[in-house]
C-alpha cells in the first residue's frame, strides 16, 4: 500500500489529478444526463472531464521534465501547472468555473499543502469562482464550493479531517441544490456542475486517505430532504429519502410524462429560449482591459464567466450576437482558440470551407507506426499511442475531424482509454458527427473489427459487425517485468517475460519465444481459426517464423497472419479469432 501523504505535495497533486480524471470519466455520462442549468445541453460532465484532462496533462508534463533528474517537482510547480492546464483547456460554463476553482486553490497551495493551507485554499477557490461569474446563482457549483469551504473550517491540524469535512459539506450542499434552484427542483435533479465538484473532492479524499469515499450526495441531517437516487454507484435524479418521487420524476428516475430534462415542457425557467450561441476563447489582455470586457459582454448576453489572471484569461459567455462577443475580445486584447457553438444544433462553427464530408470513416488508435500504416491502407484515420504517452481526448477529436465524415466508428484499442474515447465521442457528437464507440481493448481486436468494416452497409449494421468481430477476438501481449511483484500466475522477478491474456498475467517465462508458445497454446486450447501476431520493432522475423510453425504443427486448420507493429510498448501482441 502506498504511503499516504501528510500534506499535498507534488506527488499528491499528481495523484489527485489522476483520480479526479478517473472519477469524472466514470460519472461523465450521468452528469451529462442531469445537465439542465444554465442550458440543458447535456455536456457538463464531458466539459468537466476535458477541463481536468488538460490540467492532469499539464501536471504530467512537469513530472516528465524531472524524470532524468534526482529531485521531484516542487509543490508550487505542480499546482500552478494544474491551474494553468485547466485554464487553457477549460470547456463550457462548468469547465470554466472548475478552472477558476483550481486556480484559487493553487494560489494558496503553492505556499504549503498542510491542513491550514488547504482550508485557505478551499475558501480562496470558492471566492475566486464566485467573483468570476457575472451573476452568481445559488443552487449551483458555486454554492457547493462555498459549503465545502465552510465545512472545512476549524483548527484541526489533520489533513485527512479537513479533506473529509470538505467532501461531506459538498455532498450535503449538492443534495440541497434542487431546493435552491427551481429548474433543478422541477426536473428532479441535483446541479450537474456541483456533482462534478463532489467527484473531484472525492478524489482528493482518496488521495489523502487511501480510500474512495461514499459516492453521491447526502442530506445534512438525513431526513426526507431531496437526495438523488443511486444508479450504478452514482446519483442521477432526486428523490426524497422517504421514497416519494420529486415532481416530474418517475420511480425509475426518468422524467415523467409532460416533463423534459429541463422541467415541465410548458414552463421554461424564464419564459424564453435564451441566447443562441456559446462563445469561448482564450484572451491575452491586461487587467484593466478585462474589467471593461466584462461590462461589455454582460450587456450582450448571460452566463458570463471570465477566469484567469497574469495576462491570460478564459472567456465564456452566451449571446445572440457571437460576432460582437468576439469583437469585444479583439478590442480588449488578443483572443485565440475561439469556439462558437450554436445551441440549436450544438455544433461548433468552423469558418473554413471544406469539401463535402464522406459518409463514414473509422478512427483507430494504434500502438506503433507499423500498424498505423496497415490501418491507413485499409482506409482508417489513425492516432498513434506512443509508449507511456496515451492520446488525450483532444487528439481523438482532432482525428475524428480529420476523418471528415458524417459517421465515424472509433476504435480505442485500449481498456485504459475507455473514458477518454467516450469523452471524445461525446465532444464530436456536439459538432454534428454521428460517432459509435466500439470498446476494443487491444490492437488485435481493432484489426479484427477493421477487417469486417463495410462502409456501404447501414451504420448500425456495420457497427454491430465490427463489435462482434472485436468481441470474438481474444488478445494477449508479452511484457518484461520491471520489478518483483505478485501476479495471478505467481511471483515474478525483474526481467521475467510476462504473458498477459485478456489483460491478466497468465504465464511467467524466462524468454520471449518460450513464453509466446505457452500463451498461444493456452489461447488455442479454447479453439480458434486465425492467429494474429504483431511484432515489436526489435523482434526478429525468425520469432514469427518459429511461432507460425508451432501453430501449424500443434493446431491443425489454424491460420497465422503476421504484422510489423514498429515502435510499440510490447515486444509481441497476439490475437486469436
Amino acid at each position: 500500500m502506498p504511503q499516504l501523504p501528510d500534506d499535498l505535495d507534488a506527488v499528491a497533486v499528481r495523484t489527485w489529478c489522476s483520480l479526479a480524471l478517473e472519477a469524472l470519466g466514470r460519472e461523465r455520462a450521468e452528469i451529462d444526463a442531469i445537465n439542465v442549468y444554465p442550458i440543458a445541453d447535456g455536456d457538463t460532465g464531458t466539459n468537466l472531464y476535458l477541463t481536468l484532462e488538460s490540467a492532469a496533462a499539464a501536471v504530467e508534463a512537469v513530472f516528465a521534465a524531472y524524470e532524468t533528474g534526482t529531485t521531484a517537482p516542487a509543490t508550487a510547480d505542480a499546482v500552478r501547472a494544474m491551474a494553468h492546464g485547466a485554464l487553457i483547456g477549460a470547456r463550457g460554463n462548468s469547465g470554466t468555473i472548475l478552472a477558476q476553482l483550481l486556480r484559487g486553490m493553487a494560489g494558496v497551495l503553492a505556499d504549503g499543502g498542510d491542513a491550514a493551507h488547504l482550508r485557505l485554499a478551499l475558501t480562496s477557490a470558492a471566492d475566486a469562482a464566485r467573483h468570476a461569474v457575472a451573476h452568481p446563482v445559488e443552487g449551483t457549483v458555486l454554492t457547493v464550493a462555498a459549503e465545502a469551504a465552510e465545512a472545512a473550517r476549524g483548527e484541526d491540524p489533520d489533513l485527512r479531517t479537513v479533506v473529509t469535512a470538505a467532501y461531506e459539506g459538498a455532498r450535503a450542499a449538492l443534495a440541497r441544490t434542487p431546493e435552491q434552484l427551481a429548474v433543478l427542483g422541477r426536473a428532479g435533479v441535483v446541479d450537474a456542475g456541483g456533482r462534478g465538484l463532489v467527484a473531484v473532492l472525492g478524489a482528493l479524499v482518496e488521495t489523502v486517505t487511501g480510500q474512495a469515499p461514499v459516492r453521491g450526495p447526502r442530506t445534512a441531517s438525513g431526513n426526507a430532504a431531496k437526495a438523488p437516487v443511486t444508479v450504478d454507484g452514482g446519483s442521477v435524479v432526486g428523490l426524497p429519502v422517504g421514497g416519494t418521487p420529486v415532481e416530474g420524476v418517475t420511480e425509475g428516475g426518468l422524467p415523467a410524462e409532460g416533463f423534459s430534462a429541463d422541467g415541465p415542457l410548458d414552463c421554461p425557467e424564464d419564459g424564453s429560449a435564451g441566447p443562441a450561441f456559446e462563445v469561448i476563447y482564450l484572451l491575452e489582455a491586461r487587467d484593466e482591459q478585462v474589467a471593461r470586457l466584462r461590462t461589455r459582454l454582460d450587456a450582450l448576453g448571460d452566463s458570463l464567466v471570465v477566469v484567469g489572471g497574469d495576462g491570460l484569461w478564459h472567456v465564456h459567455v452566451h449571446v445572440d450576437d457571437a460576432g460582437a462577443a468576439v469583437e469585444a475580445g479583439v478590442e480588449a486584447g488578443r483572443p485565440y482558440r475561439i469556439r462558437i457553438t450554436h445551441f440549436a444544433t450544438e455544433s461548433g462553427h468552423d469558418v473554413r470551407v471544406q469539401a463535402e464530408p464522406a459518409q463514414r470513416a473509422v478512427v483507430v488508435v494504434v500502438p506503433g507506426d507499423g500498424l498505423a500504416g496497415l490501418c491507413t491502407e485499409a482506409g482508417a484515420t489513425t492516432v498513434i499511442a506512443r509508449p507511456g504517452e496515451p492520446p488525450a481526448s483532444g487528439e481523438l477529436v482532432d482525428a475524428i475531424r480529420r476523418a471528415h465524415a458524417r459517421e465515424v466508428v472509433l476504435l480505442p484499442n485500449d481498456a485504459a482509454l475507455r473514458h477518454t474515447a467516450a469523452a471524445a465521442a461525446e465532444q464530436a457528437r456536439t459538432e454534428g458527427v454521428r460517432v459509435a464507440l466500439v470498446p476494443t481493448r487491444a490492437a488485435v481486436q481493432g484489426i479484427a473489427a477493421l477487417a469486417v468494416h463495410e462502409p456501404d452497409r447501414g451504420f448500425d449494421e456495420d457497427v454491430v459487425a465490427m463489435t462482434a468481430a472485436a468481441g470474438a477476438t481474444r488478445y494477449a501481449e508479452l511484457a518484461v517485468a520491471e520489478r518483483q511483484s505478485w501476479t495471478m500466475a505467481g511471483i515474478c522477478q525483474a526481467g521475467d517475460i510476462l504473458g498477459l491474456i485478456d489483460g491478466d498475467v497468465a504465464v511467467i517465462g524466462a524468454d520471449v519465444p518460450g513464453t509466446a508458445r505457452t500463451v498461444l497454446d493456452r489461447m488455442l486450447a479454447a479453439g480458434g481459426e486465425l492467429v494474429t501476431l504483431v511484432l515489436g520493432e526489435d523482434v526478429p522475423d525468425t520469432l514469427a517464423d518459429a511461432l507460425e510453425e508451432h501453430v501449424r504443427e500443434g493446431h491443425l486448420a489454424v491460420d497465422t497472419v503476421v504484422y510489423r507493429g514498429g515502435h510499440q510498448r510490447a515486444p509481441l501482441l497476439i490475437g486469436v479469432e
